[in-house]
């Protein structure tokens, strides 16, 4: 209970104090059991032998845990996952949280709760909430301010049932999509990935959610696209390729949490290493919040790296490295820790330096005023039930999802499919709700392991949908490519099964030899092919498979990446033509399925030539995707062919929709830098625009570029803008180049910083206006 012995309000509790200044004054009265508190998290009922793993060598962990009830007796740092473990109603859970919470109150002396953290990458992870789109559709939607609505919504609604962090989301640039969490990436862009990633930071940090950068860093670098694998990248792609994003939603997104990756690189795991962690991230970033351990990274640093002998060795060195919370739960910041401290080899300092960033973040959160209530505010006033999935949430998911939708190929206008056509649907999954949904999303994360559990919110699939969407059309399901004949249009549905571990075909631990369709999909295609009916083939998938050997054959392709509930609409929708298709491919489609695939960020020796016999050319070539209207690109231009280093030019470009119906157009402003002192991509995408226009419309497209934008690293801690040519190019794809605007940058080297110009500002208006639109 609350010490009766000093003053009723405690400094700590001053709300006119410093966030920082409150946390010191409670820290100094803290003993030191108190003190490692904080650093820990307890995840009631997982431990069991039925419970499915999270992290591979789980039980091997769990079995090594303290029981959490003997935990919180001096206090407690996390509370983990109350709603995403197990299924459980909604309004029965945020009264027990509430519950859990004064327990967890009352049984220290200061009267100070937990943190509550859940997942939240696609939605809030837990039963009966909205399920959005998967992330690598956020990044087909090119639409940061959609997504930053998406996640406002997700952060209030999980404020509401008493959580305060969302471990989201991930910030890692895709690499090789045969990696398993390639569908919970944005991109292989890192300035798509830094701009809508930040935008669902804004979001959620908007809502009251403190926002946990996922995975500092490299992870999605792993040699062979293997989850936890090794990661051997050079000074210059992890400061060129994969920094910025994590840099620019730290800077301009306001993220409180960063989680350290699994992975090592060049043989140093990202939770052992003090120059990523305290040099780079917290003196180079300046990075003032909270680092937390992503589940068992701690304990990994002995069991899987063997870079420590104990779980005190292993605490150790996470806590000198920067890691300041270990979660899930108490396995080396606990008894181990305590060991080493009493015995002089961790200093104190530490500690109380960690403490410190936990104590400042619940003092941000309100969980040390005097006033604390656990109530949620969701069963305020009158209301009695907690509704996860409210008609505003499934509204924002449609967009997401109809946004997202990328339109490959339309060969002679297959379609929009006719209203009255006779359509066979082929496919294993075409009619199964999994084919929506990712690894992170409940029913398949936890509700996968209750086989008998509703899915908890609406969700057609694909059949359902198409056949609401055309109902004067035959809708039939086939089973065998025999049953096709009769039909004027076969649409054969491809799709993952997302799981973990190996127990999907995409998703976390589930990555992929090589890109074929995975359970033997491709033979449904071949004999669909076969039987002469035009195909339109859907794919419905957590990462790009190639298509090379069908792309001239196919009546129309349309890529969907698990759109979440309300995806099967999304696509129906762009089937019949009720939505125009305005998405845009955030990852390139490979021909071929061989091999590490081809990114377009590409410096020369990557691309096609005579030096090999392997092209990497791409079926369908990233920010690619085609509508059903058309557009036409006219007086591009920039207002100058030469600047400073340090000045500033505009790009314009007028958009006219030429065609008969609404549509948007995705434009991309790509940067050519023809000489530099290291390797770079013959393109990198610098800007973009969505502009929607009615038929006859036009408007103009104004890039603010600044040479910023130009830096790159030459060397370890060392970026530079250099004069010189440069060429600004106007496209729809990366190759799909449709102006060229040469520059030239005069004037000095610059070297530039953290302080440099991370976007390229953008605005839409009508043509010869100053007046923006957007």
């Amino acid at each position: 209970m609350p010490d009766q012995s000093e003053p009723q309000e405690h400094p700590w509790q001053d709300v006119s104090l410093p966030a920082a200044s409150r946390a010191a004054a409670l820290l100094s009265r803290m003993t030191l059991e108190e003190k490692l508190a904080q650093l820990v998290g307890i995840w009631p009922g997982v431990g069991s032998e039925d419970d499915e793993d999270v992290a591979p060598r789980q039980h091997e962990i769990d079995a090594s845990t303290p029981d959490p009830r003997s935990v919180v007796v001096h206090g407690l740092g996390q509370f983990t996952r109350p709603f995403g473990t197990a299924p459980v109603d909604p309004t029965e859970r945020a009264r027990t949280l509430a519950e859990d919470q004064r327990r967890i109150a009352a049984g220290n002396r200061f009267g100070v709760p937990a943190i509550a953290h859940e997942e939240c990458l696609t939605g809030f992870n837990a039963w009966q909430a909205t399920i959005f789109p998967t992330p690598l559709a956020w990044g087909a939607s090119f639409d940061p301010e959609l997504v930053e609505e998406a996640a406002r919504l997700i952060g209030t609604s999980m404020r509401s049932v008493g959580i305060h962090q969302g471990l989201s989301p991930v910030l890692d640039v895709v690499r090789d999509p045969r990696w398993g969490r390639t569908e919970e990436s944005i991109s292989e862009d890192p300035y798509l990935v830094a701009t809508v990633g930040t935008g669902y930071v804004r979001g959620l940090e908007r809502s009251g959610i403190v926002a946990t950068l996922k995975h500092f860093i490299g992870y999605s670098a792993s040699r062979g696209a293997r989850n936890h694998a090794p990661v051997s990248v050079g000074p210059r792609e992890l400061a060129d390729v994969l920094l910025p994003p994590f840099e620019m939603a730290l800077r301009e997104g306001g993220a409180r949490s960063v989680m350290a990756a699994y992975n090592d690189v060049d043989g140093v795991p990202a939770s052992a290493d003090h120059e990523l962690l305290t040099r780079l991230l917290r003196d180079e970033l300046g990075f003032t919040g909270t680092v937390v351990s992503d589940y068992f990274g701690v304990s990994f640093l002995e069991l899987s790296h063997g870079v420590a002998g104990s779980p005190g060795d292993a605490a150790m060195l996470a806590l000198a490295a920067g890691v300041d919370v270990e979660l899930p739960a108490q396995r080396c910041y606990g008894e181990p820790l305590l060991k080493a401290l009493r015995s002089g080899e961790v200093a104190e300092e530490l500690v109380d330096r960690s403490v410190l960033r936990v104590l400042t973040q619940k003092a941000q959160l309100g969980l040390l005023d005097a006033d604390w209530s656990g109530e949620p505010s969701a069963l305020a006033g009158d209301a009695d039930v907690v509704d996860l999935d409210p008609p505003q949430m499934r509204a924002v998911a449609r967009r997401l999802a109809e946004e997202s939708v990328v339109l490959l190929a339309n060969r002679n206008r297959a379609l929009p499919l006719a209203p009255g056509a006779r359509i066979a649907v082929l496919g294993p999954l075409a009619d199964d709700p999994a084919a929506m949904l990712g690894c992170y999303t409940f029913p398949r994360h936890a509700g996968a392991h209750h086989p008998d559990l509703p899915i908890g919110v609406e969700l057609p699939t694909l059949f359902e949908a198409l056949r609401t969407e055309l109902p004067n059309a035959e809708v039939a399901r086939v089973e065998t490519p025999e049953e096709v004949a009769g039909a004027e249009v076969c649409v054969v549905v491809v799709a993952d099964r997302s799981g973990l571990f190996g127990r999907g075909t995409s998703g976390e631990g589930c990555d992929a030899a090589d890109l074929r369709l995975p359970d033997g999909q491709e033979a449904v295609v071949d004999a669909a092919l076969a039987t002469g009916v035009p195909v339109v083939l859907v794919l419905l998938t957590g990462r790009p498979y190639a298509l090379g050997r069908w792309a001239d054959r196919l009546a129309a392709c349309v890529q969907a990446f698990f759109p979440g509930e309300e995806g099967g609409g999304a696509v129906a929708g762009v089937l019949s033509g009720r939505v125009e298709p305005s998405g845009r491919l955030p990852v390139g489609v490979p021909a071929d399925p061989g091999g590490q695939p081809w990114s377009y960020l590409a410096p020369p020796l990557g691309q096609p030539g005579e030096a090999s016999s392997v092209d990497p050319t791409p079926c369908y070539p990233f920010g690619h995707g085609l509508s059903y209207t058309e557009f036409a690109w006219s007086d591009a231009s920039v207002d100058t062919d030469a600047l400073d280093t340090d000045a500033a030019a505009e790009v314009r470009l007028t958009v006219t929709n030429a065609g008969e119906r609404a549509g948007t157009e995705v434009v991309q402003l790509y940067l050519h830098d023809p000489v530099a002192r290291t390797a770079r991509p013959v393109n990198r995408l610098i800007g973009y625009a969505r502009v929607p226009l009615a038929p006859g419309e036009s408007a103009e497209v104004r890039f603010a570029f600044h040479p910023d934008l130009a830096a790159y690293t030459v060397a370890p801690g060392r970026r530079i803008v250099e004069p010189g040519a440069l060429e600004l190019r106007l496209a729809a794809s990366s190759a799909d180049i449709r102006h060229r605007l040469p520059v030239t940058l005069t004037g000095p080297e610059r070297v530039v910083g953290n302080d440099r110009r991370l976007t390229c500002p953008v605005a839409v208006g009508a043509p010869g206006t100053d007046n923006p639109r957007t």
